[in-house]
């Protein structure tokens, strides 16, 4: 899925994803950062995700222009 980041808190990690397809919001997983390259969120930055067993928001990465469906792709 892909999306951007709605709300992050870097104190807490508490976020809120924005998904491009079906405009849910998705809260991040407590784990969604590890793994990724990143260490902090900022509001409106674009992220694919995917969604753990709570339906949360997890394993954040970049996408590619193809992932991201960008126009002229």
């Amino acid at each position: 899925m892909q999306g951007v980041i709605k709300s992050y808190d870097p104190s807490t990690g508490d976020g809120v994803v924005l998904c491009d397809t079906n405009l849910g919001e998705y809260d991040l997983a407590a784990n969604a950062l590890v793994g990724s390259i990143f260490r902090m969120l900022r509001q409106g930055q674009r992220v694919v995700f995917d969604l753990d067993h709570d339906g949360r928001a997890s394993a954040l990465r970049l996408g590619s222009e193809v992932d991201m469906k960008t126009p002229g792709q």
